[in-house]
């Protein structure tokens, strides 16, 4: 009997919008990519609301899984910065199965979105530029979860985080030039501590930067990548919980 294609939604939670798509098992997509604006308040009641229209509208799926904005261990959310403070201690995972009915794995959204763009050798990172700053770790192409680099201080600069330095509002406050600085600023302290082989900037706000400036070892990837790694954490045998 031949083996029937396993299908995957793939859910990207972010803070602004919520995207989803099916993929089959070599990456192909099975529908067209949903974005729906991330509803305000953006309690786990709402988005699963906005989750569950996207279900209706991308057809057929065997699985689900889902990138989130924050620490993630066991399926269940812990933090959630750019949400709403009802994430704290929610059982996500449960959740969706209860809708579905169908295996879920779930992970933070940076580290979802490095699971598609690694190539599984030595350390290798990932640093997500959107609404806040997500930052993913691989170690031989195990995900370590939930590195949470955004929310360390930053250096010299008292009282600021990575995040501070470098999130989305930010960005419009000081201008491009200013925040693009300031993303080399990160990258030139971070490899110092991680001396990442390869390090990986995706994000809504990745394109915005001169490649040409990277050092050689950073590589700008597109943000679809945000989606294809969901499929991936089927595949991780360690490294999901905390």
């Amino acid at each position: 009997m031949a083996e029937v294609a396993t299908r995957t939604l793939c859910i990207d939670i972010g803070g602004t919008g919520v995207k989803g798509i099916v993929y089959d098992p070599t990456g192909a997509p099975l529908s067209e990519r949903i974005r729906i604006e991330t509803p305000r308040p953006a309690t786990p009641a709402a988005v699963l609301v906005t989750i569950e229209q996207i279900a209706s509208k991308v057809g057929d799926f065997d699985r689900v899984g889902a990138g989130f904005p924050g620490v993630v261990v066991d399926d269940i959310t812990l933090t959630a910065p750019n949400l709403d403070e009802g994430w704290d201690g929610f059982r996500l995972g449960d959740a969706l199965m209860s809708r579905f009915g169908k295996p879920v794995r779930i992970a933070n959204d940076a580290d979802v979105q490095g699971l598609a763009v690694i190539q599984g050798r030595g350390v290798e990172m990932v640093l997500t530029l959107g609404t806040g700053l997500g930052s993913g770790l691989y170690v031989d192409g195990h995900l370590v979860p939930n590195l949470e680099l955004a929310h360390h201080p930053f250096g010299k600069h008292r009282g600021e985080s990575y995040e501070d330095r470098v999130d989305e509002a930010t960005r419009k406050e000081i201008g491009l030039k200013r925040w693009a600085r300031r993303v080399l600023e990160v990258i030139e302290q971070i490899q110092p501590i991680f001396n990442p082989r390869r390090l990986y900037l995706g994000g809504g706000n990745a394109k915005r930067l001169d490649r040409a400036k990277l050092p050689e070892n950073v590589t700008v990837v597109d943000n679809v990548a945000g989606l294809m790694g969901c499929a991936k954490l089927f595949d991780q045998k360690v490294g999901l919980t905390g």
